[in-house]
Parts: structure tokens; C-alpha cells; sequence
């Protein structure tokens, strides 16, 4: 009965020190992220193809987090251009200019966003009155 006992212990205590080191994976990946700015402010002008555009999308076609900042820009009738990185060599250069670290980048006015971020976006097309 004790060994069954020591037993138990043992292996519960095998599960918590599993579980923290599964917890601090996590939080290793998770923590840098949360506490990454969402925009990046500075002059972006340059990689406006035209004064009237206001919105730049660099990203890939195969890109889930792509397709839902471009499905954002269309269902709030917001116009940008859509600048893919795999098929534009000017795109790929530009977006390397930009940092690279991932798609999608997005230039909203003097703001740079990596990664889709909706209230980030949300605030960035107010700050431009749109």
C-alpha cells in the first residue's frame, strides 16, 4: 500500500514538472508577441505607389493572416494596394526594405503593421480619417 502511494506521488509529481515545461514553451513563444508594439510609426510615404493611396498590403496568396486583412480592407470598403511578395520582385525588395519578419505588412498612413491585428487596423484607418 505505501509503495502504491509513493507511486502516486511519484508520477503526479512527474505530470506538474511535464506541465510546467509545457507551460514555459508556451510562454516563450506566446509573451515576446504580447508585448510587441501592434504599429510602428515613421515615413512610409515612399512605398506609396501614388499620393492617393493610403493602405499597402504586402503579403502571399497562400497566407491565412493575408487573406483576412485584405478580407477586412474590402468588407469595410477601404481602398489599398495589394502587393504580393512571391510574385514581385519590387514587392519582395520593398518588403525586405520594410524589416520583412513575416506577412502581412501593412502601411496604413505613417503606421507599419506586421501580422493582422483588427483593432490595430481598425484604429490606424480612423487615425487617417477613413
Amino acid at each position: 500500500m505505501a509503495n502504491y502511494k509513493n507511486l502516486i506521488k511519484t508520477a503526479a509529481s512527474y505530470g506538474l514538472i511535464v506541465a510546467a515545461g509545457l507551460g514555459a514553451g508556451y510562454a516563450v513563444n506566446v509573451v515576446p508577441a504580447m508585448l510587441k508594439p501592434a504599429y510602428v510609426e515613421g515615413d512610409y510615404s515612399a512605398y506609396f505607389p501614388n499620393a492617393q493611396t493610403k493602405v499597402v498590403l504586402y503579403g502571399t496568396s497562400w497566407c491565412q493572416y493575408c487573406a483576412k486583412a485584405r478580407d477586412y480592407l474590402k468588407t469595410n470598403n477601404i481602398p489599398y494596394v495589394d502587393l504580393d511578395i512571391e510574385q514581385s520582385e519590387q514587392a519582395r525588395r520593398q518588403h525586405a526594405a520594410l524589416g520583412g519578419g513575416g506577412v502581412p505588412v501593412l502601411l496604413v498612413g505613417d503606421r507599419k503593421m506586421t501580422g493582422f491585428n483588427p483593432s490595430a487596423l481598425q484604429s490606424a484607418i480612423k487615425e487617417l480619417g477613413g
